[in-house]
């Protein structure tokens, strides 16, 4: 009994000095022992006015057989152009530049579209422009006319450990800016499908869709990344989101505002994953790396006297398992990097040091293609992308109200065939110059598959 009236007696008091709530109250305290509880609610608040919601319309031309069809169209009186439909899209952004504007999201968000809206936390709807987008690493730059604009301070994030407390802040599902938390759950993913240079800081703080372009900090209110992406079996989240690391979308907005386009490091070589064939003939003992198949003359990898038929196995110390992980590591350091490359020639292992160099991609004026095409320009794809087996001719500008924007040819599409015939890079396409068939009809991927543009 004695017991019981102490622990009576030790909760009373408890009550009296504001450790304990009453009975039937289910509040914290407002403090312990002095000490105010930890919220994240200080941090936010400086925090959320930052983040902005992003929609976006695109007009996209509808295929219709019957309106393709010249008699049909001549029946009906139709001799305008096709018919579009209006696709609508919602993400978020981050402001990293108040004096200028400037908001950093993703290129999946702002890409394409024709019209950019921003919607300010105040509730203030503002047109924005487009300054740039990188498919490669799905960055994209918005700029805005505002007054009051306040933007996030960065974080250096190669500084981030897994187990560091995030926070993300967005849009999701269009339901208004939103806020979750987690940790740092792993750190440099790559390999997620898909094409592009890939590094994302991997968190389980909740990312849905519209989360996307928002901002994720660390607990001082610091950009520490964009988030991007989630890995769901049903749409939602599971607790495995992906961001894009405030250095990498820094580097990438530096050269979007300075060029509207990046231009990329390339050691000018190529190479291919190990089979275990290839191991066998290499008395190599293990699959990793990547074999080269041809160095360009003059490149940064022919100074460094790489070889055809050299096994890269490491890039400044880190280990290779593939093709695709040498093209990640390169893509991603910003040009006139120096790199240190580890390779095996003949049994014996040897190290180089090579300068990226800028990558030179030959460009052509769709209008010396065809009269149809005025106001495209092709570009020969890069080798990262050729790496990952996409072959064909990058689309790198389209005229607004050109034919092939009519039609519905986009900035960054690839065009994989024209008519019945494959085209697998520049030089085939400008061997079709001069063709000029009754019907263009160009065979077009990007991110949603394959589609067919005619263009008239």
């Amino acid at each position: 009994m004695f017991a019981r009236f102490v622990r009576r007696m030790v909760a009373t008091l408890l009550v009296l000095v504001g450790v304990m709530p009453l009975a039937g109250h289910a509040s914290l305290p407002p403090s312990v022992d002095g000490q105010a509880l930890p919220s994240l609610a200080p941090m936010l608040e400086k925090v959320t006015p930052a983040v902005v919601n992003i929609s976006t319309t695109t007009r996209v031309q509808v295929r219709d057989p019957f309106f393709d069809d010249p008699v049909f169209r001549q029946f009906f009186g139709l001799n305008g152009s096709r018919r579009s439909r209006v696709e609508q899209s919602l993400g978020s952004g981050v402001i990293v530049d108040a004096a200028k504007g400037y908001i950093l999201t993703n290129n999946h968000v702002v890409g394409g579209a024709d019209d950019i809206t921003v919607t300010l936390p105040d509730g203030r709807d503002v047109k924005g422009r487009l300054v740039g987008t990188d498919p490669d690493t799905d960055v994209a730059v918005v700029q805005i006319q505002a007054t009051g604009l306040q933007a996030l301070p960065m974080a250096d994030s190669s500084k981030l450990r897994v187990g560091d407390f995030v926070v993300a802040v967005g849009d999701p599902f269009g339901l208004g800016q939103a806020v979750t938390s987690g940790i740092v759950s792993a750190l440099g993913r790559s390999g997620l499908g898909g094409s592009g240079y890939q590094n994302f800081i991997q968190t389980d703080a909740s990312i849905n869709p519209g989360n996307s372009g928002g901002a994720l900090v660390n607990l001082r209110g610091e950009l520490v990344g964009i988030n991007t992406m989630i890995i769901s079996p049903s749409g939602g989240n599971v607790g495995i989101g992906f961001a894009i690391p405030t250095n990498l979308a820094v580097d990438v907005m530096r050269q979007l505002v300075a060029n509207g386009k990046v231009n990329r490091g390339s050691l000018g070589l190529e190479t291919q994953d190990i089979t275990p064939r290839i191991a066998k003939a290499l008395a190599l003992k293990d699959t990793n790396g990547a074999v080269v198949t041809r160095v360009a003359a003059g490149s940064p990898a022919s100074n460094a006297d790489v070889q055809v038929g050299d096994v890269i196995t490491a890039i400044d110390g880190k280990p290779l398992r593939n093709s695709q992980e040498l093209g990640n590591a390169v893509g991603l350091l910003p040009l006139g990097s120096t790199v240190k490359l580890t390779m095996l020639r003949n049994g014996a292992s040897r190290q180089v040091m090579a300068k990226l160099v800028a990558e030179k991609l030959a460009s052509i004026d769709g209008a010396k293609l065809d009269p149809r095409l005025a106001g495209v320009t092709f570009t020969e794809l890069s080798q990262n992308v050729r790496d990952q087996g996409v072959h064909g001719v990058g689309v790198s500008a389209v005229r607004a109200g050109s034919a092939a924007a009519q039609a519905g040819l986009h900035t960054n599409d690839v065009v994989i065939g024209v008519g019945h015939l494959q085209v697998p890079d520049l030089r085939t396409l400008l061997q079709l110059a001069g063709v000029n068939p009754r019907q263009l009809v160009l065979v077009v991927a990007d991110d949603d598959g394959v589609r067919y543009v005619q263009i008239r």
